[in-house]
């Protein structure tokens, strides 16, 4: 039998990806939802309100994961590629997804048998841009770099990080994984606005017809109910 279609991912075209944005610090305890090891490695970060918001990630994950296949969140398996970047296992496979937050802000994306990407930062003090830039994206994006005012130049580093890094998640090869990636398809990619001075972007195996983006609201519920959401077409 095909896997279940749930109410979202009947709505999913091939030719689609969907982007969520949550805020960490306003959802409920979701630790009910996660799995023993999810658990246990959100009581091993240093500062409670870290592993709450890495938990709350990976419990709104798993909420919206099971608004798109009709299932139980509790019972999805989660499973990791080779280079570290999160699946689902089983019948559920062909729901492509990927996730990254930065401080109380979590991005997702998902996708029908499409791989996706993301990646949300926000600035980072005392990081010499230049320098990173130099190793990360070459000499000559380290010299338009040089050439910006400082606040200019922040600014522009993070778009071209956030971009940078969606296309590694996209191709899997993830962090260090520059060299494995290189000579591989470069992924469509897309910054998304999250507001404040954050940076956001958004990479898909194919170029998709639509990107949707949609806000969850301050309760985590409100997530799979689809109440106090907002969606629009986003363009390139």
């Amino acid at each position: 039998m095909p896997p279940a279609i749930g109410p979202r991912a009947a709505s999913l075209a091939s030719d689609e990806v969907h982007v969520w944005v949550a805020e960490l610090d306003a959802t409920e305890d979701l630790g009910g939802l996660l799995s023993p090891a999810e658990r246990e490695r959100a009581r091993r970060f240093a500062r409670r309100r870290d592993g709450h918001r890495w938990g709350s990630s990976r419990g709104l994950l798993r909420l919206l994961l099971g608004e798109y296949l009709h299932a139980d969140p509790r019972i999805l398996r989660l499973e990791v590629g080779e280079h570290g970047k999160p699946r689902l296992a089983g019948e559920h496979a062909w729901l492509r997804f990927n996730m990254s937050h930065s401080g109380a802000v979590a991005l997702y994306a998902v996708a029908r048998e499409a791989e996706v990407g993301v990646d949300i930062e926000r600035p980072r003090r005392r990081l010499d841009a230049i320098a990173v830039a130099e190793r990360a994206f070459g000499s000559a994006s380290a010299v338009q770099l040089g050439r910006l005012e400082e606040a200019e130049r922040e600014r522009e580093f993070l778009r071209l990080w956030v971009r940078h890094e969606a296309q590694l998640k996209c191709r899997g090869v993830g962090l260090g994984g520059v060299e494995s990636g290189k000579g591989d398809p470069a992924c469509w990619t897309m910054e998304v606005e999250v507001g404040g001075r954050m940076a956001a972007a958004v990479a898909a195996s194919r170029t998709p017809a639509t990107v949707e983006l949609a806000v969850a609201a301050s309760q985590a519920a409100a997530l799979s109910k689809r109440r106090g959401c907002r969606g629009y077409p986003l363009r390139q």
